[in-house]
């Protein structure tokens, strides 16, 4: 994690076009528990859980608005695999900037043919890349969670509080975070976290289609030593599709993050 350590994280959406039929050898699972210590399930010393949730959704806004004044390396990487072995590729690296009402300017600097088997990339997959990847719980989005406390953890060199998150209710047509996340002690931000996009599936009779999101594991790094923003995805999943399984590994690289000078305005959300 950035000026503290880096290790490894997960995730992305995909969706199985019914005709292809694909083999799969052994499980895959996405580790969420790499580099954590002992789960101490202690209640916070010196606030209330709620406190630290107010304290770090307020200060997830302030990120997510820092985030919109800089310029960034967007790296994706998505592997499918039969057995061991990778059949198919999806490789592409971005620039990513934001203008100053927050709208999201992407430059693709590098792009591989796309070799994936078995599955399909669909828009719904890149907004996850660019919003569920690298997800910021703020103020304004709390409402739609339900928080619960898990406790304290140690992540590589950092202290942390844990907590569960869910949705309230799934509308139609929004997507929600499921999943735990870990907030520095001492600065209040989300330094990783683990879960997926939800709702899972989406059914679309027409086309034969179904959509399944892998779990991710992703980490965040330290920026001009205040702001934690999101630096490595990975995720190495199993979806099972109503014929067929697919080993699948993404890994999402978020990088070189410089403040841009034409941007000063900041405090929109950014938008896909």
């Amino acid at each position: 994690m950035g000026e503290r350590g880096i290790p490894r994280a997960a995730s992305i959406t995909l969706t199985l076009i019914l005709f292809f039929s694909f083999s799969l050898l052994g499980a895959a699972q996405t580790n969420c528990e790499e580099g954590n210590g002992l789960l101490d399930f202690s209640q916070p010393k010196t606030m209330t859980a709620p406190e630290v949730i107010q304290k770090f959704t307020t200060a997830e806004s302030r990120a997510r608005d820092a985030r919109l004044q800089y310029t960034y390396q967007q790296d994706v990487l998505v592997q499918t695999f039969n057995g061991k072995n990778a059949d198919g590729e999806f490789h592409e690296v971005t620039s990513v900037a934001y203008d100053p009402k927050g709208k999201r300017l992407e430059n693709v600097t590098y792009a591989e043919q796309n070799t994936l088997r078995g599955i399909q990339l669909t828009q719904e997959d890149m907004n996850d890349i660019r919003t569920f990847m690298p997800f910021m719980l703020t103020a304004e989005e709390l409402p739609q969670y339900n928080l619960i406390y898990a406790g304290q953890q140690h992540v590589d060199d950092l202290d942390t509080y844990v907590f569960h998150v869910e949705p309230k209710k799934e509308e139609k047509d929004h997507r929600y975070f499921q999943g735990r996340v870990w907030i520095d002690s001492q600065d209040f931000q989300i330094v990783k976290l683990c879960g997926k996009s939800v709702p899972d599936s989406v059914h679309v009779k027409k086309n034969q289609r179904q959509d399944l999101r892998p779990s991710f594991v992703g980490y965040r790094q330290q920026v001009d030593g205040q702001f934690w923003f999101p630096a490595y995805v990975r995720s190495d999943d199993t979806l099972h599709f109503r014929n067929a399984s697919i080993h699948l590994r993404e890994v999402i690289k978020y990088s070189n993050y410089k403040r841009s000078g034409a941007n000063l305005a900041g405090g929109a959300a950014p938008k896909p």
